[in-house]
């Protein structure tokens, strides 16, 4: 049985995808970052390391810079370091595409100069230079994976938002803003590292990580009416008058500030074309809008 050493099990993603991957047969061993010993606590016969753990990123904007680079970029150092010593085979390092670009005029790819402005997003990007500047022992591989939003059970990014929203019969107030952007299903990522662990052909790499169609939040308004049996509600409200409630929010930290404006209303569409090549498919196996209302089912269930 394959032996995995998962950081930040108890997270989002982690919650998700080590149940799945001990049904596909895998073995799985949490490592709490947080402990003070928990490098004499790393299993050195493992055979991978699965790095989930990481400071996500703040939409209130009350964290300070060095919290994320002292867990982002030096845990993720600290952690690689044991890796390239250990016997693992693989180390799969979560980042971010925002390591990459805060903004995306275009469609991202792996290839684009990374420009981050924020710290959660420059710290990502260090970590990432680091593990890209140590020499890989022979019959090692190293996965930066940068994910868009991801989402699945246990979901507590805007999308909570959004279902509140539609679930409340209150009207969507963004209509005015004609947005793309893609997102992450949890079972697709899930499909994903299980296809990298089990194929060694793979190479190491950058690889982004999303669903194959994006999405306006128009569209997941809609999907989320629709799967609640409700008729969608959508504003078109002047963008000018949003952005202005926005800047008062940053100030009186209200659910919608900058920020969070930003993240609904923002086009940033993610290529996955080099994953699906690697992985030798032409479409993962989960579409963006099923994905999304397999979310929002689960959101019924709580």
């Amino acid at each position: 049985m394959t032996n995995l050493i998962v950081t930040g099990s108890n997270g989002f993603v982690g919650i998700n995808l080590c149940p799945y991957l001990q049904v596909q047969g895998f073995n799985i061993f949490p490592l709490n970052l947080r402990q003070i010993d928990w490098a004499a606590n790393v299993n050195m016969q493992a055979d991978a390391i699965i790095h989930l753990a990481g400071k996500a990123h703040d939409l209130s904007n009350t964290s300070h810079a060095d919290e994320y680079f002292k867990i982002n970029t030096d845990l993720t150092i600290a952690l690689f370091d044991i890796f390239l010593k250990s016997n693992a085979r693989d180390f799969i390092y979560f980042s971010s595409v925002k390591a990459a670009a805060d903004t995306v005029t275009d469609v991202l790819k792996e290839n684009d100069n990374p420009s981050p402005v924020t710290p959660y997003g420059q710290s990502k990007l260090k970590a990432e230079k680091y593990l890209l500047s140590q020499k890989l022992p022979e019959g090692k591989r190293l996965f930066i994976l940068r994910p868009c939003m991801i989402h699945g059970p246990g979901n507590k990014g805007n999308l909570n938002l959004l279902y509140k929203f539609v679930s409340r019969g209150i009207p969507y107030p963004l209509a005015a803003f004609q947005n793309r952007r893609s997102f992450l299903s949890i079972d697709n990522l899930c499909y994903v590292i299980d296809s990298i662990l089990k194929d060694e052909n793979i190479p190491s790499g950058i690889y982004n990580l999303a669903d194959d169609d994006a999405l306006s939040t128009n569209e997941v308004v809609s999907i989320i009416a629709t799967t609640l049996h409700k008729k969608p509600r959508l504003w078109s409200i002047s963008a000018s008058l949003l952005n202005g409630v926005a800047k008062v929010g940053d100030v009186l930290k209200l659910p919608l500030n900058k920020e969070r404006l930003k993240k609904l209303t923002e086009n940033y569409i993610v290529s996955n074309q080099k994953i699906k090549d690697a992985l030798n498919i032409k479409a993962l196996p989960v579409s963006s809008k099923d994905g999304l209302k397999k979310t929002i089912q689960s959101f019924l269930s709580k």
